[in-house]
């Protein structure tokens, strides 16, 4: 016998579990937190999803193509400088989005990594190493133009600018205003020259 069909809209149950793992990270977020906010019983979601875990992996490839934008356009900016402080700046913007909770889900579910199925940590991990990766390609870029020096340690800017960023969205969660995170974003584009080797006349 065919099971009945589904009387709800996955994509829109999974991009409400979405925001749930993004306020809460993963173990904080409940079963009663999930089937809420999805409007289902938690027999549907396991239909459906399989398991939590499998919510959440599927949550973070949602995460990730959906709220990355404002990153990738940063990273098209015409030169990297432009490109780094772009993305410190989409960073303080987004404390500006009423309807999105604050921080990112993917640092925020990974600052208790102990909590975290394995298969989960290691999606998040290989976010968080993809993003390090962008940032020192679109330095790389930048030095063959000519934006660098060509002794410039591109692994060390692009960790600093990451580590910049990541700390920004923790401060986010704190309850620091987008004008505070643009303050600290100007603060680290002041250490740009050096890190890229160039001096001023």
């Amino acid at each position: 016998m065919a099971g009945r069909p589904r009387s709800f809209d996955r994509d829109e149950a999974l991009s409400s579990a979405m925001r749930v793992f993004w306020a809460k990270g993963y173990a904080d977020a409940s079963m009663a937190d999930l089937t809420a906010a999805m409007g289902i019983n938690p027999p549907s979601l396991y239909a459906a999803f399989g398991s939590k875990e499998q919510l959440f992996r599927e949550a973070v490839e949602l995460y990730q193509s959906s709220e990355s934008g404002a990153f990738r356009d940063a990273m098209a900016s015409a030169t990297a400088r432009e490109a780094i402080e772009a993305g410190l700046m989409s960073t303080a913007a987004a404390v500006e989005c009423p309807d999105r909770p604050n921080g990112c889900l993917v640092l925020m579910a990974a600052a208790h990594p102990d909590a975290l199925p394995k298969a989960a940590c290691n999606d998040l991990s290989a976010v968080r190493a993809g993003t390090l990766a962008t940032l020192e390609d679109r330095l790389h870029k930048g030095r063959d133009a000519g934006e660098m020096a060509p002794d410039a340690d591109l692994a060390a800017m692009a960790a600093f600018y990451n580590t910049v960023q990541q700390g920004m969205v923790f401060r986010a969660r704190d309850g620091a205003t987008a004008d505070e995170l643009r303050g600290t974003a100007r603060a680290a584009m002041l250490a740009w020259d050096g890190l890229a080797g160039l001096r001023r006349s």
